[in-house]
């Protein structure tokens, strides 16, 4: 997918370009800085850095990636934390938006950043991860390139309190729905048993019953159907539906060329989050593919509250199913 958040160490990450979180200096530091400069070679990465002589705040500047498995490094200093009045959000903004230019200007179909200016300079995670979502989706949305959000640990990794205990409270709402339901079922289906076999009627099957070719013969839209009368009913084009839902284009050249293509749930949810689908027509969606939505997965509940509050950003969306352990939306 274009955009993904990882859980990894940013020195090993098999990418064009991976990000460093610099100093103005260029100097080597400790946390990311300290850690990519002895992953590359701390003398001749060091070496290559004086050469330039220094980056002013929310600058990048590019180097060769020596030893690390990424060709280039890029570095850009970020703003230290001074209470968020002095411009911290424009530098921070500025230094990803640098970033990924000079990615492009140099070839780069792959990026790895860091959560810039979280560690030592101070800057609330919260609002560094907003910021940083924001930047890399809205270049996304002109540039095909595939980014990656790098975190360590989950420590440092954070969605907004109000998003966690709003998320939080909606599932244990509906896994308690879901128990009620389970029970009532269970107390449904035993008192069925007393019944009398011959006074259930059955009024669901038709009077004469269909052959299976008949069947097979009759089948709804399938998911490739479905999905592309859904892209013409709103009125967008191929290229921002795919990239309104964190796709590769050539995933969704494929799902175009493919009659009956079989997607990935996480893929058709993707799309439906793309197209703003209600509830009702994201299972519809589902359906053609042999899913739905079950309260009994912390998966599916986040993705129903968000359709429920109308919030289709993707990227928001896979900050919280990151959060919560979850597979993040797209292909």
């Amino acid at each position: 997918m274009p955009f993904e958040i990882v859980r990894n160490d940013i020195t090993k990450m098999e990418v064009d370009a991976i990000v460093n979180a610099a100093n103005t200096a260029l100097k080597m530091g400790g946390g990311v800085c300290g850690a990519i400069f002895r992953a590359a070679g701390a003398e001749e990465l060091q070496e290559a850095c004086d050469k330039i002589g220094g980056c002013p705040t929310g600058q990048a500047v590019i180097t060769e990636g020596f030893r690390l498995p990424a060709k280039y490094i890029i570095h850009t200093p970020g703003p230290i934390w001074q209470g968020g009045d002095h411009g911290e959000a424009i530098l921070l903004k500025a230094s990803y938006e640098n970033s990924l230019k000079l990615a492009k200007e140099n070839g780069c179909e792959s990026i790895a950043f860091p959560l810039i200016s979280t560690g030592i300079y101070g800057y609330p995670k919260d609002e560094a991860l907003q910021i940083a979502v924001s930047t890399i989706s809205s270049f996304l949305l002109k540039n095909d390139m595939h980014v990656y959000l790098v975190v360590f640990d989950k420590s440092s990794f954070q969605i907004s309190q109000k998003l966690f205990h709003s998320i939080k409270q909606y599932i244990n709402e509906k896994f308690v729905k879901e128990q009620r339901a389970r029970y009532d079922r269970g107390r449904r289906y035993s008192e069925i048993d007393f019944i009398r076999q011959e006074e259930i009627e059955f009024t669901s099957f038709p009077a004469k019953e269909a052959s299976l070719l008949d069947v097979v013969d009759n089948l709804e839209e399938s998911f490739t159907e479905r999905l592309f009368r859904f892209i013409d009913e709103k009125g967008l084009t191929d290229v921002e539906t795919y990239k309104r839902a964190n796709l590769d284009r050539r995933l969704f050249s494929k799902i175009r060329n493919t009659p009956n293509y079989h997607p990935k749930k996480k893929t058709a949810l993707a799309l439906a989050i793309a197209l703003e689908l209600n509830l009702e027509e994201t299972l519809d969606l589902l359906a053609t593919a042999g899913y739905t939505l079950s309260p009994s997965s912390k998966f599916d509940v986040i993705i129903q509250y968000f359709i429920e509050k109308g919030n289709y950003n993707i990227f928001e969306i896979n900050e919280a199913l990151f959060f919560f352990d979850q597979d993040l939306l797209g292909g």
